[in-house]
C-alpha cells in the first residue's frame, strides 16, 4: 500500500514544489507567497508576489527566481530576502520556470487566458539566457506546464496538458532547443507539474484524474499514486531524494472565481524507491 503523509495543509492553490538544501519550497499562489518548510511540517513565508500563476526555479548559483506572471518579469531573491528584477520578460501571462545546470533559465507561457474562457491558442517557451537576453525556442505547445532538466543538462521535458504529452527537446550548448519529438504520450493522463528520477522516468501530476504517475520514455506506467484531490505538481526531495513531494488541493475549475476549494492545499509526501535526479 502507498504511504502518503501530510506535510502541510490549510492552503489555497499550491504549485511549483522544489527542494533546496535541507527545505521543501512551494507557491501557494491564492495567497501570492513563496513558502519554505522543513520535513517537521515547521514554514516560513521566504517572498510575497501577488501573480497568478507564481512559479520559481534555483539558479545553480543558490538563488531563487520567481516569475511575476502578471508583470511581466522574472524577480530574483536576494540575502536579505528583497527582490530585485532578474530579467524583463515584456509581456504578462507566465507559467512555469526551471534553470539548467549554466544557467539558462526557461520559461512557458500559453497564448490564451483559460481563467477568462478563451479559446485554445498554442503556447511557448522561451530562453531568458544569463546576458539578460529572451527569445523564443520552442512554439506550438498547446498548454505547456511543468518542465524539468536531465541530469546531464541534455534535455528539457515539458508537459502538454492539453495534448495529453510529454516533450523533449535537446538543449543546445547556447540553450537553444534542438530535435522537438514526443516522450511520452499519455492517453487520458492530464500532466502538470513533472520531475525526473536517476533511472530517467518522470513523474507527473494529474489535478483531474487525482493522481501523480510515474512513466518511462514512451508512455508504459511504472507506479501510481492516488491521492484524494486534484495533484497540481511533484518533486523529488529530501537528504536522499527519495521523497515525492506533491503539492494538491479540490480542484474546482478554471473559470472559478476560486480555483480550488480554501483551504484545502495541502503537501503531501509519498516514499519512493527510485531517487530524484536533474532539476527541479
Amino acid at each position: 500500500m502507498t504511504q502518503v503523509s501530510t506535510l502541510l495543509t490549510g492552503r489555497g492553490l499550491v504549485e511549483s514544489p522544489r527542494w533546496h538544501g535541507e527545505r521543501l519550497y512551494f507557491s501557494d499562489w491564492t495567497a501570492g507567497e513563496v513558502v519554505a518548510v522543513d520535513r517537521a511540517g515547521r514554514s516560513e513565508v521566504v517572498a510575497r508576489v501577488p501573480s497568478l500563476p507564481l512559479c520559481t526555479a534555483w539558479l545553480p548559483d543558490d538563488r531563487l527566481l520567481i516569475v511575476s506572471s502578471a508583470e511581466g518579469r522574472l524577480l530574483r531573491r536576494q540575502p536579505d530576502g528583497s527582490l530585485v528584477e532578474y530579467v524583463d520578460l515584456g509581456i504578462p501571462g507566465w507559467n512555469d520556470i526551471i534553470a539548467d545546470g549554466r544557467g539558462n533559465t526557461y520559461v512557458n507561457r500559453a497564448d490564451f487566458d483559460p481563467m477568462a474562457g478563451e479559446d485554445v491558442k498554442p503556447g511557448s517557451v522561451h530562453l531568458a539566457a544569463p546576458d539578460g537576453s529572451v527569445r523564443e525556442v520552442a512554439d506550438d505547445i498547446a498548454f505547456p506546464n511543468g518542465m524539468a532538466v536531465t541530469a546531464d543538462d541534455a534535455t528539457l521535458i515539458v508537459a502538454d496538458s492539453y495534448r495529453h504529452q510529454l516533450l523533449a527537446f535537446d538543449i543546445d550548448a547556447d540553450g537553444t532547443l534542438l530535435r522537438r519529438r514526443v516522450w511520452a504520450d499519455l492517453g487520458e493522463g492530464v500532466p502538470d507539474g513533472i520531475c525526473i528520477d536517476a533511472e530517467n522516468a518522470v513523474w507527473y501530476a494529474d489535478v483531474p484524474n487525482r493522481r501523480c504517475v510515474r512513466v518511462a520514455e514512451g508512455g508504459t506506467v511504472l507506479r501510481t499514486v492516488p491521492v484524494d484531490r486534484g495533484a497540481f505538481a511533484c518533486v523529488l526531495g529530501g537528504p536522499d531524494r527519495s521523497t515525492l513531494f506533491v503539492t494538491a488541493a479540490r480542484w474546482q475549475g478554471m473559470t472559478e472565481t476560486e480555483m480550488v476549494a480554501p483551504g484545502t492545499g495541502q503537501v503531501l509526501a509519498v516514499p519512493v524507491e527510485v531517487p530524484g535526479a536533474g532539476r527541479p
